[in-house]
């Protein structure tokens, strides 16, 4: 009895932290998250089956309260409409896909559309980019791949504020302390090679109209966007991998597990999650509900010398 009481203090404050009061009272407490599955790596000799999702977002997502649907590349259409009507929001995660001819690319796109049409209707449905996911994110808003070459492969950089950010809808409710850890300390995990430059953010229309930059880095030569939100939609994204400070262990420059590494990872999380609260999407039914959801799949352990610790593989 006493841990449900500790439990239920901490989800209070948590909630607290990120949704203004007078919105708690219509919020969905259990929040049910897509993570949208990719074509594997190729030579990934652990594959079984053509797609994957890395077990490090989904365990991402449930340490923040949320539960996971993955979400596979070869439906049709309709397949994603129901889908997207059950569930509370979207992850897009890392990898390394073609972000304009790929099918994790095709999939985005249809529930990219259906979020903003959903959204302009008062139908409050968020979505969360990650590396790869950002990067499609700009495909998808500025319909252009206006990426660039950056060196940051294997590398943790602190993070670069922009004016404001502080009071942006993703950081405003992180503790003082932890963001000033991220603006000192190398504490971001970045493992990409394209970027977005601030450069042609700025000489795009649309993604200027869009996207608010909250913070830039730089690899030394260009200066790129590292973390933005969407102006008028729940829409996130960051260069960066919070997920991994908590969840991959592989022996390589960039992962960091440093503690406050880690409590970026749960702020990040608890955010997104706090913002899938708000959406009233629901299954149908329990049945089809628990048949969704990714507790009916196991992960396969890849190994310490991995990227990812664990995938999940899908037909």
């Amino acid at each position: 009895m006493c841990a449900q009481v500790v439990f239920a203090v901490l989800a209070a404050y948590l909630c607290g932290l990120f949704i203004p009061s007078a919105c708690r009272d219509n919020l969905n407490y259990r929040p049910v998250i897509g993570v949208l599955a990719q074509e594997n790596i190729i030579g990934d000799p652990h594959a079984q089956g053509p797609s994957y999702i890395a077990a490090s977002y989904v365990k991402y997502l449930e340490s923040a309260g949320a539960r996971v649907v993955p979400i596979r590349i070869t439906g049709s259409y309709e397949d994603y409409v129901k889908i997207f009507n059950a569930i509370n929001g979207l992850l897009l995660p890392g990898g390394n896909v073609d972000i304009q001819k790929s099918q994790f690319s095709r999939v985005s796109k249809i529930f990219y559309d259906l979020a903003i049409k959903a959204n302009d209707a008062s139908d409050y449905f968020p979505i969360w980019g990650t590396c790869q996911g950002f990067q499609q994110l700009t495909v998808l808003t500025s319909n252009k791949n206006l990426l660039t070459l950056t060196d940051t492969k294997a590398v943790a950089l602190p993070l670069t504020f922009a004016l404001g950010a502080e009071n942006s809808r993703l950081f405003k409710s992180f503790p003082k302390d932890l963001l000033l850890s991220l603006a000192q300390e190398n504490i971001t995990s970045n493992f990409h090679s394209w970027s977005l430059s601030v450069q042609n953010y700025t000489r795009n229309a649309k993604l200027k109209r869009f996207y608010r930059i909250l913070t830039t880095n730089t690899d030394g030569r260009k200066e790129f966007i590292s973390t933005m939100e969407a102006y008028r939609y729940p829409f996130y994204a960051v260069q960066w991998h919070p997920e991994k400070s908590p969840f991959e262990w592989i022996d390589k420059p960039g992962m960091i597990h440093s503690l406050s590494a880690i409590k970026a990872s749960f702020y990040t999380a608890s955010f997104f999650v706090s913002e899938a609260m708000k959406s009233q999407h629901r299954f149908l039914d329990q049945k089809e509900e628990e048949e969704a959801l990714i507790y009916n799949y196991s992960p396969v352990f890849k190994g310490l010398s991995s990227i990812f610790m664990q995938n999940y593989y899908f037909d």
